[in-house]
């Protein structure tokens, strides 16, 4: 690491910088970032250098950085409501959290990530986008900072499947907010798995899924959950038996 803290600008590895060339997908750059395109792009090039050097992202993953990692995330503005608090957990190499900052200055973001390495990355790179204004970054788990930390919508992105997701997250989001979870083809499968999950912690309202950004199949699939304004249960422990349903007619007989 340099000194003064930056993120390390040595030269990568040839096969990161052959890679790192790959086209730069303006016009959906220019529409989603608008005058921080700029940002999106320094962004980009530290994900493919120091992200790759510190082993945040695989060198695989280069070419593909702008449609799979870095727009994909941003497309979740179009979900989120103007002004909102978000919570990003487990947040690694700041995504889906940094891109959606950059996409919607408006959105007053906290980044929560449990390694060390990670948080250090984090901090360096919303410094170097000039982000410490709009996005803050916090060393934890999500349960780490429930009770400290809330807010209107917490995004999560390849952190667990729904049916553990919901016991992390759903604490930390205020009533009337939401829950939103990038997913792949299998969230309806997710959701089906989990819907016993959510019942338990006190929520009645079916989770949405939602696809955001282009519809010529480049776009991202999310899962949508609504807190509510009803009490919120704690999630069952992981590998609890389902709570059992009475029988009709077998209840307290004397």
């Amino acid at each position: 690491m340099p000194e003064g803290g930056g993120v390390s600008r040595e030269t990568p590895p040839p096969s990161v910088v052959s890679e790192s060339s790959s086209e730069v997908p303006t016009e959906a750059v220019s529409r989603v970032f608008g005058d921080r395109a700029d940002r999106a792009a320094a962004y980009r090039e530290l994900l493919a250098t120091a992200g790759v050097e510190r082993g945040l992202i695989g060198p695989r993953e280069v070419p593909r950085l702008w449609d799979r990692h870095i727009l994909n995330c941003a497309y979740l503005s179009e979900v989120i409501d103007e002004g909102s608090s978000v919570i990003d957990i487990g947040s690694g190499a700041g995504l889906p959290g940094i891109p959606l900052a950059l996409a919607r200055p408006d959105l007053h973001i906290r980044l929560v990530e449990p390694l060390e390495r990670r948080y250090t990355f984090l901090r360096e790179a919303i410094a170097e986008l000039d982000l410490r204004d709009q996005v803050a970054v916090a060393r934890g788990r999500a349960e780490d900072v429930r009770g400290e930390f809330s807010a209107a919508v917490v995004t999560a992105r390849a952190v667990a499947p729904l049916k553990t997701l919901y016991g992390w997250a759903l604490p930390l989001v205020v009533t009337g907010g939401h829950l939103i979870a990038i997913k792949g083809r299998s969230a309806s499968e997710e959701i089906a798995a989990a819907a016993a999950t959510l019942q338990q912690m006190g929520i009645t309202t079916a989770p949405e899924v939602l696809s955001v950004g282009p519809d010529d199949g480049t776009g991202t699939t999310v899962v949508r959950v609504a807190r509510g304004h009803g009490p919120l249960r704690a999630a069952p422990a992981p590998g609890a038996p389902a709570v059992a349903k009475r029988r009709p007619g077998k209840g307290n007989r004397r």
